[in-house]
């Protein structure tokens, strides 16, 4: 590793180390305010829409965990970051959590001293170039100028792809998905590769979506989800359990639609002890017993959550694919609530 990354490194694993010595649940309950980093824009996952409010499959993560921990899903304060501010805003505190399609990595895990709290959406690295450029294949793009944001892993899964196929590129870095797409739409780079999700939201948003494709190759695994730092577990439950109820939910049926009905108790046993008609799991969280009711009522459950925004009657058009939930073939799993 360079002397400059090692030294990076350590420092976000010292401002970690520094800002998890307090209680974030305590801050966030003085505060009563949420700080939940998002992207600075990726339509379907997180913008501000036409009034400035933020909407998105991210942002509503944001809204569970602001609902389950204070009762109010528009207590949140969104704090856009880029693929460069978003572990240093992380680790400093400026943020309590991180809702920002963020993939899993060994390195942000154990040497960044974060902790991703699960999975919400299973994704891969793709190519989007224009249909005139008579590109199939990504193996196709010897030559090619590539725009790439800095400080993501897709910079790191270009260079493999390229290496390992014998072919070159020159590469155009952006920090930004729109400053990408103004570059790519600028013709200043043939292809644009990210995240294979970022790649149909951003076509989703094009004048002429038909005039660009999206390669057929995904050259890497990209398992994202919302993280925050070491060192409070208390806190890392509360985000991870609140991921855990919305997958839940929709394998046992409960929606933003019949959640207070179920909410006075039913004959299924997890689905009480998930609503908190049964059992303390709030109590151990340190939270109310209806935190997960409170969420679900204001979100819905994940597969609610995903049609809203990404899902495949949106201009996203996403299927479910490895999103779906296991009992359906996909690796959606929740663990048990007992």
């Amino acid at each position: 590793m360079k002397k400059s990354m090692l030294l990076g490194a350590l420092t976000v694993a010292g401002l970690a180390a520094g800002a998890a010595s307090a209680s974030t649940l305590e801050d966030v309950k003085a505060r009563g305010e949420l700080n939940c980093g998002v992207n600075t824009g990726l339509v379907g996952f997180a913008a501000p829409d036409a009034n400035n409010n933020w909407q998105g499959f991210d942002i509503d993560i944001c809204r569970a965990v602001a609902a389950a921990v204070l009762g109010d899903p528009d207590a949140v304060k969104y704090v856009p970051l880029t693929g460069k501010t978003r572990f240093t805003a992380l680790a400093a505190g400026e943020i309590d959590m991180l809702s920002r399609n963020t993939t899993w990595t060994f390195s942000r895990d154990v040497d960044l001293k974060f902790e991703f709290v699960g999975v919400n959406y299973y994704d891969g690295q793709g190519f989007i170039a224009p249909r005139e450029l008579g590109v199939t294949s990504a193996k196709d793009l010897d030559g090619a100028t590539v725009c790439i944001q800095t400080g993501t892993t897709t910079e790191l899964n270009l260079a493999d792809f390229f290496r390992s196929n014998s072919i070159s590129y020159e590469p155009v870095p952006i920090e930004t998905n729109a400053e990408a797409l103004q570059q790519l739409l600028a013709g200043a780079c043939d292809v644009y590769t990210t995240d294979a999700s970022g790649l149909a939201a951003s076509r989703a948003t094009f004048e002429n979506p038909g005039d660009w494709v999206i390669l057929p190759e995904i050259i890497s695994k990209e398992p994202l989800g919302p993280l925050v730092r070491h060192g409070d577990n208390d806190w890392g439950d509360i985000v991870r359990w609140t991921l855990n109820a919305l997958v839940a939910a929709e394998e046992l049926g409960v929606t933003s639609a019949n959640v207070a009905e179920l909410s006075n108790g039913t004959d299924n046993p997890e689905v009480n002890r998930l609503l908190g008609t049964e059992g303390g799991l709030g109590e151990m969280l340190g939270l109310d017993a209806d935190w997960a009711a409170n969420a679900l009522a204001v979100t819905g459950n994940y597969g609610e959550i995903f049609e809203r925004h990404i899902g495949e009657n949106t201009p996203i058009g996403l299927a479910r694919g490895l999103n779906a939930q296991w009992t359906e073939g996909g690796l959606l799993y929740a663990p048990p609530f007992r």
